[in-house]
């Protein structure tokens, strides 16, 4: 197993290597000139002002410099200097991380519970009307856009029936403590974790379903009934367990793709994570943190991936890890 994750985090360091510079000469391929909309804002836009800003930022030097030195700094997690805010962006994707990891990871463990617990039960209830009602939701969760859910879910519970709080992540100027801080944290959460798990967990439902339903007609569990064994002990230790396999595999995947649906939610919601910083940096122009947060997220999706191959071997001992 520790020889399975050091190759595996062997390779990931040449992948983040291929990544970062594959997005850096994405980016300034890019049309825009971060200096040329900094002066705009300004009000000084002559060409004096933008060569100083050029030099200033190292904007003009040659492209091979500018990413090689950017690969030095990576390389020491030092993602370079915000043209915009004038300040580290470490420091920056630092401060907004915290709260897209539990943003995601709150949607992911709910629609990953939630999608496993529907499928289990509409396996379960084959051809009847309890299948009919969960599949329809879910085809429904799955059809619908998230931005639309986002809207409609501030305007039902925070503006209409005033329930919860539909953006930021704390109420402003309140000055809670402790636990009290934890509850409001935890309320402003439920709008924009369910949002962003609504999707996922379709999907999830619809892969446990299926995978249940197969490993249901294999002749183990046949075996097995024929045994006598009771119907719930089948389900769980013996069909479940089998099924989650592609569960796991989907989930994986998934938890990667879950950081690009936060970009959407976070700015829906004015959730301070790194997928709003990404989205202003963006219209900002500001090409170091966009390139931070693109390489950030390729760690967290490699990452992923390799805690759901570990998690293999624990569900199932058959598998065996090779790098």
């Amino acid at each position: 197993m520790i020889r399975f994750i050091l190759g595996r985090l062997v390779k990931a360091v040449f992948i983040l290597l291929a990544i970062l510079v594959f997005n850096f000469l994405l980016i300034h391929a890019a049309p825009g000139d971060p200096a040329a909309v900094m002066a705009g804002e300004a009000g000084a836009a002559d060409e004096k002002f933008l060569a100083d800003l050029r030099a200033r930022f190292g904007l003009d030097q040659p492209l091979y410099m500018q990413l090689w030195i950017y690969i030095k700094g990576a390389v020491q997690l030092d993602l370079g200097y915000s043209f915009r805010q004038q300040m580290p962006v470490a420091e920056m994707i630092g401060d907004r991380l915290p709260a897209t990891l539990l943003l995601t990871g709150v949607a992911f463990v709910l629609s990953l519970v939630l999608g496993v617990t529907a499928g289990v039960a509409a396996s379960a209830r084959q051809g009847r009307w309890g299948d009919t009602i969960i599949s329809t939701f879910a085809l429904l969760f799955y059809a619908t856009p998230l931005f639309w859910v986002a809207l409609m879910a501030t305007l039902v519970f925070s503006v209409w029936l005033e329930w919860l709080p539909g953006f930021g992540y704390s109420t402003i100027g309140a000055g809670y403590t402790g636990l009290a801080h934890v509850l409001d944290v935890a309320k402003h959460l439920i709008l924009p974790a369910s949002t962003l798990g609504l999707f996922f967990t379709a999907i999830y439902m619809r892969m446990t379903r299926a995978s249940m339903l197969e490993v249901s007609r294999l002749d183990f569990v046949k075996t097995a009934r024929a045994k006598g064994l009771n119907r719930g002990v089948i389900q769980r230790r013996h069909i479940l367990r089998n099924a989650l396999l592609p569960v796991i595999t989907l989930a994986g995947l998934q938890a990667g793709q879950i950081f690009g649906g936060a970009i959407l939610t976070e700015t829906v919601f004015a959730w301070p994570g790194i997928g709003r910083l990404m989205f202003e940096a963006i219209n900002q122009r500001d090409y170091n943190v966009i390139l931070g947060v693109f390489y950030i997220s390729a760690a967290m999706v490699l990452l992923f991936n390799l805690i759901t191959d570990v998690i293999y071997v624990i569900v199932d001992p058959r598998i065996r890890l090779t790098t």
